[in-house]
């Protein structure tokens, strides 16, 4: 069997998963101990976001012709790509957090809803909540001028019913 249709399953993969991604996400991971590995793709399981480990040649040739091919250049060394379908900042949020704990962890750079960022940039992206931290502090928003409304309109009553 020819080294080329070895290949071509894995690039495949990487293919297919980058397809509907919103978020892809390059790091480092050269200097991880096994547990803190195991920990951070626990985290990463939990938070809905696929990390793998593939050989920077194979991503390249997944890369070519998608919006991922602006992370060709950050290609270099030992690369990790973390990615998910439905949150955009996931991947952004956990990599970095756990790189906080990590300091062997190198976020290299990423690309977030089509935009192709660098480490700083993902830095940045990462501190945006999650999709439904923001929709709950919209509704808790709405919801406050409402429940103050019927705070007043109860002393109101109440102050009345008193005086009479």
């Amino acid at each position: 069997m020819a080294k080329v249709e070895l290949k071509s399953p894995i690039v495949e993969e990487i293919s297919a998963g980058i397809k509907d991604a919103k978020s892809v996400v390059l790091v480092d991971y050269r200097g991880l101990t096994v547990e803190q590995d195991t920990r951070l793709r626990k985290e990463l399981r939990e938070a809905g976001v696929t990390y793998k480990v593939y050989k920077n040649t194979m991503m390249n040739f997944a890369f070519k012709g998608t919006d991922c091919e602006g992370l060709a250049p950050y290609l270099e060394g030992p690369s990790a790509m973390a990615y998910s379908t439905e949150d955009a900042t996931a991947p952004a949020r956990v990599l970095c957090n756990f790189a906080k704990t990590a300091d062997k962890l190198e976020v290299k750079g990423g690309i977030v809803e089509g935009a192709v960022y660098d480490a700083d940039g993902i830095k940045q992206i990462s501190a945006i909540p999650s999709k439904e931290v923001l929709l709950g502090r919209l509704f808790g928003s709405m919801q406050s001028p409402i429940a103050n409304m019927a705070r007043v309109l109860n002393q109101i009553a109440e102050k009345q019913g008193a005086e009479a």
